[in-house]
Formats: structure tokens, C-alpha cells, sequence
């Protein structure tokens, strides 16, 4: 893949993947997540994104909506456990626009206090109507047992309690820390003046320079345990996992595809052939991981009759005992990376999610994305490799479960 980069005197990194298609795909990526908040800060981060399109120097919030909307582009925004990205998609000839914009928003915000004291209401909303999901908020739950406490594990969204206490002068403090463009990235996919982006890019003057707090270290992983919360949900719940690999681990590759066999996507998955299609258990089982800089998880969820809880954790440890005691055919694993890689070829096919995951991958760690580049770590890997990821990560003396019923 042809990506043009640059690192500009300001720090702002750009990369760029051209595209003859007539919309483009652009952004800027803050490496400022849940993860940077500090004791007491829970949700900040979270809280800045939204305030962000609540003014900034030159424009009110009615304008920055239709500044883009108004053109028929879409502008949005999201915050993870290790940044937040703002992203536009635009005509061709609206480029320049959005690049204006997306500046704007994200490094002249002035967060007036009027729009804290309205925007607090509309996130607080968001938690409660997240809090009447259990199936989002075991995750939530699950994570932060997984992680001990640590701000990887934290909600993103934080607590109501927390957001109503937020001030303009908060989100100012926060910012002013993390949203730099030594600390961004501007992305962009499409057919654009790679020269003229350069020299607007090159004009952003970042704020005062405040030192940052450093990240809390990991603590030493946890043992296994079993915990029943009593939520009187009509289904029980259940996370069954633990802490898996960074980004950067090797091992990554294998877990990739032995979860995908387990409980991705397709419904063929191990998972999905056990509980539901044969047992008629559960109408969703899915298993997950994740990688972070530093560490990472693994996890399966299930929604089922408290009465079938105890029957389908049996099912899901013997799908888990399977992959730790039987390496695969070569037939079984020819067919799983052929799976795996159409999913991943499918995926790249939309553009929008593909710019999004690969301004992530220069973000964190400076590499691009490359889709041949990702098959061959797959067509590498092995049986043995797979099984010696699933008797590490599937040991039951790792496993920590979570149950709401």
C-alpha cells in the first residue's frame, strides 16, 4: 500500500493512503484515552470529545454541525481506552474544509461553560441508558475485574456522579495535556493535494506545554475467581476470560485466529455450533480480545436462562479443553485461515473502517497497515502454535468469570 507520511515541525504526524474515489475519509487521532484519566477523572476523556463540538474560537456548535453537515459530509467523533478520533467523511472538493474543521475542533475548542452545563445532561443520558444494558455493561464490569482497578479497565463513559461535577476548566486541564499535535495524528483516505494538506497542517500551533502524567503501571495479574452479581436481569449474563497479549506480542497472531475459530463472527464458530445450534442454549455467544500497548484480554460472552448457566459454562470448557488438548488438522486449519482472511479482505473493503484502523495502527505505533502484510502473520502460523496460545490462555487456573443473573 502506497501511504504518503510526513512528521511536521509542530510533531503533528500525517499519513495518508491515496484513493481515486470521490469521497474521502480523513481525521485526527489524540493519543487520549481512559487510560490517561487520573484518580477522580474517570470519564474525562470522554467528556472532552463531546465538549470539543460545543465551540472553539471562530465557531459555535451549530456551526461546526452544519459547516460539515451542510454539505452533506458526516462528522463524528469516539473515544477508546488509549484515544480519541475525530473523523470526517466529505466529497472530493470539501476536502479542505474538513480539515479546517477537524483543527478547529480539536485544537481551539474553548469549552464555554453554558454548553458543559448542557452537554453534561446528554452524556449522563448515554451512561444511564448504558447502565440498562447488561449485556454492555458486564463487558465494562468484566474488564476492570480483568485489570484490577487500573484505568484500563475503567468505563470510558465514567459515572453520572463524576460528569455532572465536570467544569469547562477541567476539560481545558485535560486537554491542554494531551490534545498536541505532537501527540496526534491527522489520517486521510482519498485523492487529495498531499502538499497543500502539508503546508495548512504545518500552521497549527499547539498550546502552552504542560507536562504529562505518566501512566500508571499494570499490576501483577490476578488469579482466577468466580463472581454472581444479583441484578434481577430476565437473562443471566456471563464473562468468562483473562489478560491476553499487547499489541506488539508476537503470540497476538495466534490468539487472533484460534478466537475467531472459537466465537468470531462467522456462525460456523465452535461456540456458536455448541451452544446454540445444538443445544438451543443461547441466541448470542461470542468470544473477544483486545490488545492495548502494554496488555491485553481475551473473553467469552453469553446470554442465557439462569437455569442453563452452569450447562453452558460446561459447554464453553470443553470447546476451550478441545483447542488446549487437539491441535488441528491441516485441513481444519487451512479452512480457518481462509475464514479468517476473507473476513479480513471484507472488512478492508470499506474504507472508512479500514482508514480508521490503520490511523489507530500509526497512532500507537508508528507502522502502517499493510492487508498482505497481515495474511502473511496468518499464513505462517501453525497448529502448534495455536495450541500453545490456547494451554496458556484456556488453563482454567487463569480463567476469571463474571455472572449477572
Amino acid at each position: 500500500m502506497d501511504y504518503q507520511v510526513c512528521q511536521l515541525d509542530n510533531g503533528l504526524r500525517v499519513v495518508c493512503l491515496p484513493s481515486e474515489a470521490e469521497v474521502v475519509y480523513c481525521g485526527i487521532g489524540v493519543k487520549a484515552g481512559t487510560r490517561h484519566e487520573q484518580t477522580g477523572e474517570e470519564g474525562l476523556a470522554h467528556f472532552c470529545e463531546h465538549l470539543s463540538f460545543k465551540g472553539t474560537e471562530k465557531r459555535s456548535a451549530v456551526q461546526i454541525i452544519n459547516a460539515i453537515e451542510g454539505l452533506g459530509g458526516e462528522l463524528n467523533a469516539f473515544t477508546n481506552k488509549e484515544d480519541t478520533v475525530y473523523y470526517c467523511a466529505i466529497q472530493r472538493q470539501h476536502f479542505m474544509k474538513a480539515v479546517d474543521v477537524l483543527c478547529d475542533i480539536v485544537f481551539n475548542s474553548v469549552f464555554p461553560q453554558e454548553e458543559v452545563e448542557k452537554e453534561r445532561e446528554v452524556v449522563c443520558e448515554e451512561i444511564e441508558s448504558y447502565e440498562d444494558t447488561p449485556a454492555e455493561l458486564i463487558y465494562d464490569e468484566f474488564e476492570n475485574l480483568i485489570f484490577e482497578d487500573h484505568p484500563l479497565g475503567h468505563n470510558i463513559l465514567g459515572s453520572v456522579k463524576q460528569v455532572r461535577g465536570y467544569t469547562s476548566d477541567d476539560a481545558h486541564r485535560f486537554t491542554r495535556q494531551y490534545y498536541r499535535p505532537e501527540n496526534c495524528i491527522f489520517f486521510v483516505s482519498g485523492k487529495i493535494n498531499f502538499k497543500q494538506l502539508i503546508k495548512v497542517l504545518g500552521t497549527i500551533n499547539g498550546q502552552e506545554q504542560v507536562e504529562k502524567q505518566k501512566d500508571k503501571v499494570l499490576p501483577e495479574d490476578l488469579e482466577n475467581k468466580t463472581i454472581v452479581r444479583n441484578r434481577g436481569t430476565h437473562q443471566a449474563h456471563v464473562m468468562m476470560g483473562c489478560r491476553a497479549f499487547a499489541a506488539d506480542d508476537i503470540r497476538r497472531w495466534a490468539l487472533y485466529l484460534l478466537n475467531n475459530i472459537l466465537g468470531g463472527p462467522g456462525l460456523n464458530s465452535r461456540l456458536n455450533l455448541s451452544l446454540r445450534e445444538r443445544h438451543g442454549l443461547v441466541y448470542n455467544v461470542e468470544s473477544t480480545m483486545v490488545s492495548y500497548s502494554d496488555a491485553g484480554m481475551w473473553s467469552v460472552y453469553f446470554g442465557c436462562d439462569s437455569a442453563d448457566v452452569k450447562k453452558c459454562m460446561r459447554l464453553v470448557r470443553r470447546e476451550l479443553d478441545k483447542l488446549m488438548q487437539t491441535p488441528l488438522t491441516c485441513a481444519q486449519l487451512k479452512s480457518a485461515k481462509r475464514q479468517l482472511q476473507g473476513q479480513l479482505a471484507i472488512a478492508a473493503d470499506s474504507r472508512e473502517q479500514f482508514a480508521l484502523d490503520f490511523a489507530k495502527n500509526y497512532l500507537h505505533s508508528g507502522k502502517l497497515r499493510d492487508l498482505s502484510d497481515i495474511m502473511r502473520h496468518i499464513d505462517v502460523l501453525t497448529a502448534n502454535d495455536l495450541q500453545q496460545v490456547a494451554q496458556y490462555l484456556f488453563d482454567e487456573q487463569r480463567i476469571t468469570t463474571l455472572i449477572y443473573q
